[in-house]
């Protein structure tokens, strides 16, 4: 093998301990290829719609849009500018896409022993036939083998979603969108790209463009929201619109998973004072609070899967926030407490067997303390797979560890790959598939499962699971 050569181990992911890593790659050898379930992430839809679209170049496919690459780059003192990252004021930023791709890959090793290293390698080698390891040496070469690679028409988005072998794949879309990518892709028959319903534009009432959304909601909707009664009529149509295109959930981001049920004259009172900007910051939360419990019910009535991603305070640092927007890699977790906040939500409904809410969290001390002993006891609720910052080799087997003894594996939703990346689908649910089958191989070995039993549940953690949470 020449000094060149790149090639991934096989047994990426798996334990050193020879018997484990066996029975680890026979558990994976019968999973690897299922079908994906791709239930929640942030594909645009426009990418899919378009039969003619390309992934652009590998500075526009690998770096630009990811903010895991972002955040990594910007912390070890690479500007965003010279990433080709567009500023709100439209102030100069690199334009060379070589120079960009020179820049990352004389940065590549700050990668190494994380999850994104994962996904990049996989990418790379896997799924574009990339021999060496990116350096700053080889990132010219790599860069026009990216290129010739990008133009074939095995390449396009369409192409690459059939070799995936997705059978579901959610976007996430704000309740405002008209959604006409979504009825294109089903005018041509790819009904399994399917819609989920986002209302915080329209919940949050501290989200500084809220009075635009509702103006917005009312034109989409076609109901003039002029009052809280009025607002829900809006969404409950927007939910009906986005249902009969296939949805399967909603999704709702909070910073606390705070619920509390308002009168129908205090919501009122106070959509009023938000649509005359008068609203505060208690207003906000109890708002917010309110709606979720009115999410909930609309779900039992229409049957959309309830998700809600809690726990992370977006765009922390305040002069990148103004220079480049969201979604930059300054999003840091905050510790959530469950288990009174969610209380007034599922003893309304936690039972109802109408009903399915889907947790995710940023604040893993709460696996064990808190979700497993929610989970392993109300009906309706599942937990989300690690999500974000743990969405890793070592945030997985956490997640396992902690939670499925409480829980019992059976109350989780499997996995989601949560990205924005197309390109990176695979290579996440393939990390998923590899560690679920390493950590249930290590429960065969300590004699606590039987090999048909880790077989059966390592089908489960790959393709049921999902399956059941979101496509039952």
């Amino acid at each position: 093998m020449s000094e060149k050569t790149w090639r991934l181990s096989p047994d990426r992911c798996f334990a050193a301990e020879p018997t484990q890593r066996a029975v680890a790659r026979d558990l994976y050898a019968a999973v690897k290829d299922l079908p994906l379930i791709a239930p929640h992430g942030h594909v645009p839809p426009a990418l899919l719609a378009d039969p003619d679209a390309r992934l652009g170049t590998p500075a526009e496919l690998f770096i630009i849009p990811d903010h895991y690459i972002l955040r990594m780059l910007y912390s070890q003192g690479v500007a965003l500018e010279e990433l080709g990252v567009p500023r709100r004021d439209g102030a100069a930023v690199e334009t060379d896409h070589r120079r960009i791709w020179q820049r990352f890959a004389e940065h590549f090793h700050l990668f190494r022993a994380t999850p994104t290293g994962l996904w990049l390698a996989d990418e790379l080698a896997t799924l574009f036939g990339v021999e060496e390891r990116l350096t700053g040496a080889s990132a010219q070469r790599i860069y026009d083998h990216l290129e010739a690679q990008l133009a074939r028409p095995e390449f396009t988005p369409r192409a690459l979603l059939n070799r995936f072998g997705i059978e579901v794949l959610c976007t996430t879309d704000a309740a405002t969108d008209p959604l006409d990518h979504h009825r294109k892709l089903h005018a041509e028959g790819l009904t399994h790209i399917r819609p989920t319903f986002r209302p915080d534009a329209v919940v949050n009432l501290d989200n500084p463009t809220w009075r635009t959304q509702i103006d917005a909601l009312s034109a989409v909707s076609g109901v003039d929201v002029v009052d809280y009664a009025s607002y829900v009529r809006a969404l409950e149509q927007r939910r009906a619109a986005f249902k009969q295109l296939g949805a399967l959930a909603t999704d709702h981001a909070a910073l606390t998973p705070y619920t509390a049920r308002l009168s129908t004259h205090e919501a009122d009172a106070i959509f009023q004072r938000a649509l005359h900007g008068q609203a505060d910051a208690a207003d906000a939360v109890a708002f917010t609070g309110h709606m979720l419990m009115e999410m909930a019910r609309m779900s039992i009535e229409d049957g959309l899967v309830m998700q809600l991603h809690v726990g992370s305070l977006r765009n922390h640092h305040d002069v990148l926030f103004t220079h480049f927007g969201p979604d930059m890699g300054a999003d840091i977790p905050i510790a959530t407490e469950w288990t009174r906040n969610l209380r007034p939500l599922l003893n309304a409904y936690g039972a109802d067997p109408r009903f399915r809410l889907i947790l995710f969290t940023l604040d893993e001390s709460t696996y064990g303390r808190e979700l497993a002993p929610l989970a392993g006891h109300y009906p309706a609720v599942r937990l989300g797979p690690p999500w974000w910052f743990f969405d890793s080799v070592n945030g997985m087997r956490r997640f396992f560890d902690r939670v499925i003894e409480t829980a019992g594996l059976y109350n989780t939703a499997g996995f989601n790959d949560d990205t924005r990346a197309f390109a990176s689908i695979p290579s996440r649910h393939d990390v998923w598939r590899r560690v679920s089958c390493d950590w249930l191989a290590g429960l065969v070995v300590q004699g606590m499962l039987a090999e048909d039993e880790a077989a059966e549940m390592a089908y489960e953690c790959a393709y049921g699971l999902a399956k059941r949470a979101y496509c039952a």
